[in-house]
């Protein structure tokens, strides 16, 4: 009930623009033929004057008034931040990726791919992208419209190139590598201390779910989603 009420009232607060048009709302016909003036109408509803109904005060409407201003606005800039929005996702991968991508930016999720393909040299490259980072590091925009491919990076959690044999690995602000681990490779996340373990044979840990993606433009690709039950 509390929260039909508060929906309710939100829709009021959108409805009108200012607060006399909102005090109008109060007053009908037969209000005006007994009081004959509109203006002392509006003070009789606003101080409350009325058999059923509870008026909002001057200084609540308001208030309600910019937060439902402030919130608009918010996901406004929120769907204009989104490099995937409004793009044709033809590929399974971009389209796993688009699904993630506001989770990663608001800290809901903290997602680690793994890419296994060639690079420009045709040589073989694998390793773990920590999503979140990378999405705010550089523009996305050029992935999600098929002008780039995402591809592992020395400078990324970890990297691996098959040909040359360079093998990096790299803190992000979201994971510690933790690389001499009996199990093998595994990220330790930087918010929960939550273990993420890679290893397919294995279970990837709390909190934590793998997805292998089918997709047409890489060798392979695995995805990790981590859901940390921390604020943020």
């Amino acid at each position: 009930m509390e929260e039909e009420g508060s929906t309710a009232m939100d829709g009021i607060i959108t409805e009108f623009n200012i607060y006399e048009d909102y005090l109008n709302s109060w007053i009908g016909p037969k209000d005006l033929y007994y009081i004959e003036d509109e203006k002392l109408a509006r003070q009789l509803v606003e101080l409350g004057y009325r058999s059923s109904g509870e008026v909002l005060k001057r200084e609540e409407f308001e208030t309600r008034k910019a937060a439902a201003e402030a919130l608009r606005l918010s996901n406004k800039t929120q769907q204009k931040t989104l490099a995937s929005a409004g793009k044709e996702l033809k590929d399974n991968f971009l389209r796993v990726l688009a699904e993630r991508e506001e989770a990663n930016r608001s800290g809901k999720m903290t997602s680690i791919i793994f890419i296994r393909d060639q690079n420009s040299h045709g040589q073989e490259i694998s390793g773990y992208i920590d999503y979140s980072h990378r999405l705010r590091s550089e523009d996305f925009e050029p992935y999600f419209s098929g002008k780039k491919r995402l591809l592992p990076r020395p400078t990324d959690l970890s990297f691996y190139n098959w040909k040359t044999q360079v093998a990096t690995s790299n803190d992000t602000t979201n994971y510690q590598v933790i690389a001499e681990n009996p199990t093998g490779l595994v990220f330790k996340n930087k918010r929960d201390r939550k273990i993420l373990n890679v290893d397919p044979k294995a279970s990837p840990g709390d909190n934590s779910f793998r997805t292998t993606i089918s997709s047409d433009l890489y060798l392979q690709c695995v995805i990790y989603d981590h859901n940390t039950r921390m604020k943020v």
